[in-house]
């Protein structure tokens, strides 16, 4: 069992542990735990996995092994009574290796069930986070999950970065030292709204983990990665022209605030937010320019302002790209949106 916080790649883990399997002789099967999962759904799922061996006695399809892999084993609704009903019929199969069969004409015999092993990945309990049984939890061997260190965060977007900034692609040094700037920025925010900004019953959601940093870069990769559009060297569509290092730390502002100011629910919350990333920008982009106004610049992106070609004949010669660029104002994009809805 797999024991770690949101984002800390415990199903990573399992799906590549099991990738390795010798398909010849072992199955995987995923389960998904919801707080709607029934016994019914998780007796159902395993079931139609099996065949008959003989009388009562059930495995997987020709003789092979499975592994089950229960995610998200905590989730189960609890009863009035404390119990998590779903994890009870997990718990039978794992320490009876069986369950009873449910149609009219067996109902209350039990069915043997042969060959299978289990893995498990669940969330650090506490903090509103439901806990497992001690009954289920004696039949797993349970690892400590730890979100990775600062060090490994950059070295793992820093490579991305390495690779997306390349010479070929962008000669302008400007541009590619930012890479470095980027990377220090994003994780020194993200380092503040989660100690600042925590979960409350009120505010539950307010979880900031690697997810959230992946989808920064994922926004600043999709600039990057088409150098074909000049997306960068140009700053399509905005009125004003900006130095492509300027034009990054605006984009980088964006979907910080696309990421963690989404999540927020009350304007105490996004005047926090705002004024870390306003800090952050200052501290981390100040030698790009010695002015704030410039520094601080409110950007917003989309995909879809790029349009359809058509010949004489009002044939589709070329569909619109999608380009993710920066809007030059709202007027502009109320516009492209009320044409695509005619």
């Amino acid at each position: 069992m797999l024991v770690g916080g949101a984002g800390t790649a415990k199903t990573s883990i399992i799906l590549m542990y099991s990738s390795k399997f010798d398909k010849e002789s072992m199955l995987f099967k995923r389960v998904n735990f919801s707080s709607a999962t029934t016994p019914y759904n998780y007796q159902e799922t395993i079931e139609n996995e099996l065949e008959k061996k003989q009388g009562k006695t059930y495995q997987p399809p020709r003789g092979k092994r499975m592994t089950v892999f229960i995610d998200d084993a905590s989730m189960p609704f609890i009863n009035d009574w404390n119990d998590q009903i779903t994890l009870e019929i997990a718990r039978q199969l794992i320490e009876l290796k069986g369950m009873y069969f449910l149609d009219k004409d067996n109902r209350g015999n039990f069915r043997n069930i042969e060959n299978l092993q289990f893995i498990g990945a669940m969330n650090h309990p506490g903090g509103g986070r439901n806990d497992i049984p001690n009954r289920m939890k004696r039949h797993f061997f349970s690892l400590n999950m730890p979100a990775p260190s600062t060090r490994s965060i950059e070295n793992i977007y820093g490579r991305i970065l390495d690779v997306l900034f390349n010479p070929k692609k962008y000669g302008d040094e400007g541009i590619r030292s930012t890479k470095g700037l980027l990377v220090e920025s994003t994780i020194a925010l993200w380092d503040q709204v989660k100690r600042r900004l925590l979960p409350t019953p009120a505010k539950f959601h307010y979880v900031f983990n690697m997810r959230e940093l992946s989808r920064v870069f994922q926004g600043i990769c999709t600039v990057v990665q088409k150098p074909e559009y000049r997306v960068l060297h140009d700053c399509t569509k905005l009125k004003e022209k900006m130095p492509p290092a300027l034009f990054l730390a605006a984009l980088w502002r964006h979907e910080c605030t696309r990421v963690f100011e989404d999540k927020l629910i009350s304007e105490p919350d996004k005047k926090v937010f705002h004024d870390l990333m306003d800090r952050t920008t200052k501290d981390k982009f100040r030698d790009l320019s010695p002015e704030d106004e410039t520094l601080l610049t409110e950007l917003q992106f989309c995909d879809f302002m790029r349009e359809d070609k058509f010949d004489d004949y009002g044939d589709l010669v070329e569909p619109a790209p999608f380009v993710y660029e920066a809007v030059p104002d709202r007027d502009f994009v109320r516009a492209i949106v009320n044409k695509k809805l005619d």
